[in-house]
């Protein structure tokens, strides 16, 4: 099976990301899968395109990110979605027949338009990003993509995409599958959800006392006012923290008969969390600070190099179905 699926560089990572996306990719290079991991550039420029000064730096954080993640470039390819043009002339291509009440249609259009009331997203890019996203994921004939359930309206018009091409022109396109991972439900440190804005996230590199100070002030059962009142951790956003950081069955018992009967206070959970979160970030830290920068370039270099040749194949394929084809000039 070959493998998409991309983030856009509009920051440093969180462990959401972790669990979201990033382990599942680690999984899915794991199993042997022809994976291409690529970095949505021009998919930022969507709501971000007055402001555009940290896209280079920030393109290259999250390659580093990947790779300290334990995405394998031997392995996987990684790249930078601007660098392959392709993906511009197939979303081109591909919005010819697509109509725009479709496009209007999208579920998110409107929830990404209310939730950036602050931002002017007027502008057909924004509009049209639905078809850039398929466009990246049809130019590597890709067959399967990992999303989150909010993600498979978009994988379904990306299948519908493809049926349109294959029966206006010739049969090219896959009709890619939604890979689905079971994500765990992790709230911000203050029981909000998780976002950069509510300035509540756990960041995915860190150290071992910023991750002390972040953990330790985190809303915790409400019914925990004092010691010795009993909780219920189902109740508590650490309790999903404990479950996504893979508590031991043993542990795990402890917590729940300390919280339901007060045998335990709400540090003593929280020192156990951190140590399972220590013991499961560290690698991840340790790689990322082992990385230097001309490394995650070359990096970058030889996966667009790698991607590029895979989407020229495929646009020569396009051509050709729509008899668009003028290398005879070139001759």
């Amino acid at each position: 099976m070959r493998v998409l699926s991309g983030m856009r560089p509009t920051g440093k990572l969180h462990i959401g990301h972790l669990f979201g996306a990033l382990s599942s990719w680690v999984e899915l290079q794991e199993q042997g899968h022809d994976c291409f991991y690529f970095v949505a550039d021009w998919h930022a420029l969507t709501t971000h395109y007055n402001d555009t000064k940290e896209i280079v730096n920030n393109s290259i954080e999250l390659v580093k990110s990947y790779l300290a993640v334990g995405i394998d470039p031997n392995k996987s390819t990684i790249f930078i979605q601007s660098e392959i043009k392709e993906h511009a002339e197939l979303t081109l291509l591909f919005s010819m027949f697509v109509s725009v009440s479709r496009l209007e249609r999208v579920p998110t259009y409107k929830e990404i338009k209310q939730q950036l009331s602050d931002k002017d997203l007027s502008n057909a890019g924004f509009l049209i990003y639905p078809v850039l996203q398929a466009a990246d994921i049809l130019i590597y004939r890709a067959t399967g993509v990992p999303v989150g359930e909010d993600q498979v309206y978009h994988i379904e018009l990306t299948r519908e995409i493809a049926r349109r091409f294959n029966y206006l022109y010739k049969e090219v396109f896959p009709e890619p599958e939604p890979i689905l991972s079971k994500v765990p439900k992790l709230l911000g440190t203050d029981g909000r959800k998780m976002s950069k804005s509510y300035g509540n996230i756990i960041p995915l590199v860190a150290n071992e006392e910023t991750l002390k100070k972040m953990v330790m002030p985190m809303i915790t059962d409400p019914a925990r006012q004092r010691r010795t009142d009993p909780g219920n951790p189902e109740k508590c956003p650490v309790w999903d923290y404990h479950k996504a950081f893979g508590i031991s069955k043993q542990d795990a018992e402890w917590v729940k008969d300390g919280c339901t009967n007060a045998k335990i206070g709400c540090v003593d959970c929280k020192k156990l969390l951190l140590k399972n979160m220590k013991e499961r970030l560290e690698p991840i830290w340790e790689r990322y600070n082992s990385l230097t920068d001309d490394y995650v370039k070359d990096v970058i270099v030889e996966g667009n190099k790698k991607a590029r040749q895979v989407a020229k194949e495929t646009m020569e394929m396009v051509r050709d179905a729509m008899q668009l084809d003028y290398n005879f000039l070139r001759k």
